[in-house]
Formats: C-alpha cells, sequence, structure tokens
C-alpha cells in the first residue's frame, strides 16, 4: 500500500456565507455544536464533535476572496478528511502515487473552553489538486492540538451520534473516482457494492454509487446536482438510538422526516443541501 490504512478525521459541509442559518439548522437537527471557531485562512466554522471523527461546518464572510473553495462552490457536503500524523510523509506518498496534491498547509484557530482557558488549534493539511475527484474537496489533515479538539463536553448530542458511519458520493461514472482511492490506499481498500464501489475508511467508508443508485437509496430526500457529473450528496451518522433521533427531529420540528426500518432520512434541502440518514 501507498499510503497508511484510510481514517476518518472528519466531514465537512458548506454553509458557504449563511454560518447563522447553517449553525442553527444542525442544532434543530440534534447536533451539539461547539463556539464559532475562526481560521486564520479567513474562513468561519462550528463543529459537531464524535468519538474519533467530527462534522464541520464550513462558511467564509461574504465577499471574502481568500476561500473560494466555500464561497464559489454550492451548499452540502463538500469535503472529506482523512486522518494523518504525518503530513509530509502523506504529501510524498501521494506524489509517488502519481496523485497530485499541493504542498502541506499549516493554519489555526483561536478556541476558549468551558473552564475559560484558551489555546490555538493549530492544523496541517494535504488537499488533492482540484479536480483530482471531482465530487469536491478530499484532504488529510494533521492535528497538533487533539486536547483542543476532541473535547468529551462537545460529544454528547441530543440525537445521540457518537460516529460517521459513511459519506456517499454520486457520480456517474464511479469507477474512475474509485480507482483513484485504489492508487492512493491500495486496491483491497476499494470493493464493488451494487450500482458502485466502496473505500474502507476506519469504521467508517465513502460510498461512491450512480444518481440512479443514490435515488433509489434516498429517493426526494437526495439533493439535486444540478448537472455535475459527480458530488458529494449524503452522509450516514451512526446514533445510540434511533428513538433519540426521532425525538430530537420532533423537538427541531424539522420537516420531511422520514422514518424506515432501521433508520430515519432527513431531506437534503432541510440540512443545507446534504441528505442525513441516521441508523442504529
Amino acid at each position: 500500500m501507498t499510503l497508511p490504512m484510510p481514517t476518518l478525521d472528519h466531514v465537512v459541509v458548506n454553509v458557504r456565507d449563511r454560518i447563522d442559518a447553517g449553525a442553527e439548522t444542525y442544532r434543530r437537527l440534534g447536533f451539539t455544536l461547539t463556539p464559532r471557531g475562526y481560521h486564520t485562512l479567513g474562513s468561519m466554522n462550528h463543529l459537531a464533535m464524535f468519538g474519533t471523527d467530527y462534522l464541520e461546518l464550513i462558511a467564509a464572510p461574504p465577499g471574502d476572496t481568500r476561500r473560494p473553495d466555500v464561497l464559489g462552490t454550492p451548499f452540502g457536503l463538500n469535503g472529506l478528511v482523512f486522518g494523518t500524523e504525518d503530513s509530509a510523509s502523506v504529501h510524498a506518498a501521494l506524489a509517488e502515487a502519481g496523485v497530485p496534491s499541493g504542498p502541506p498547509l499549516e493554519f489555526s484557530r483561536p478556541v476558549t473552553l468551558d473552564d475559560g482557558s484558551s489555546g490555538d488549534a493549530t492544523f496541517r493539511t494535504v488537499t488533492l489538486t482540484p479536480g483530482t475527484i471531482p465530487a469536491g474537496r478530499i484532504y488529510f489533515c494533521h492535528h497538533f492540538t487533539r486536547q483542543l479538539v476532541w473535547r468529551d463536553e462537545w460529544r454528547h448530542h441530543a440525537n445521540g451520534v457518537i460516529g460517521v458511519a459513511r459519506a456517499v458520493i454520486a457520480s456517474r461514472t464511479p469507477g474512475a473516482s474509485g480507482a483513484v482511492f485504489a492508487r492512493m490506499f491500495g486496491h483491497d481498500a476499494v470493493r464493488a457494492i451494487p450500482g458502485g464501489c466502496s473505500l474502507a475508511v476506519g469504521l467508517s467508508r465513502f460510498d461512491l454509487v450512480t444518481p440512479d443508485g443514490l435515488a433509489e437509496q434516498f429517493g426526494d430526500a437526495a439533493p439535486d446536482g444540478d448537472g455535475r457529473d459527480e458530488f458529494m450528496a449524503a452522509l450516514t451518522f451512526r446514533t445510540r438510538s434511533l428513538d433519540l433521533a426521532a425525538a430530537a427531529l420532533a423537538l427541531g420540528q424539522v420537516p420531511g422526516v422520514r422514518g424506515e426500518a432501521g433508520r430515519i432520512v432527513v431531506p437534503a434541502d432541510q440540512a443545507f443541501g446534504c441528505a442525513i440518514e441516521f441508523v442504529g
């Protein structure tokens, strides 16, 4: 294998310049969010922390030219992030595998904890060159201050969520992006599934399916691809209890929620362009 076994660090939902509305929406979905963070790169975020991974809501101030990857792309799931403890080696390994990426980029954001103490959460990322995986941003994140990010006080959610079970990418040619993942992590990491392929990512997975496959799984809850050949479409969250998830969604008065055997589905238009699935 060219790169170490893939692990999931976090997933990113783009709320563009609507950070207040995005945070309110995900709180109504039953997520506990961290206080607003301000990156040195110019972006803003809120996080929903889980056991070993997290959900990030990303935004930028209106008209900000530093983050075209935020303001210049649609609402919805737009980032899937692998974990790494050695960003320099990841960059070198990607080059060796023939997968283009930018150089490691280091940045930070101030964090204030519940006890009043503070510090700078610092990261270094390595991002695949845009277009390598057409669906959106794929990158690796190296955390230098994990103690400022994975805090137990932020891990408790009304919907009972304890982790990201999968991300779903819709693609007219799922095998093309699947082949990129195979070059990165080895062919054994990517397996065939009905209508596409799937990359094992630690305790999670990334499913690449055709638009018909997406419609079969999510129906009218799926986001509109707006003519894109490939896009990030949905997230599946593992919850301690579907009853907790249902109660949180009822409290949040989220419309269009669909309860089915073993899962609850929230339409993409109620989650800033990302279909949300809860499973037990």
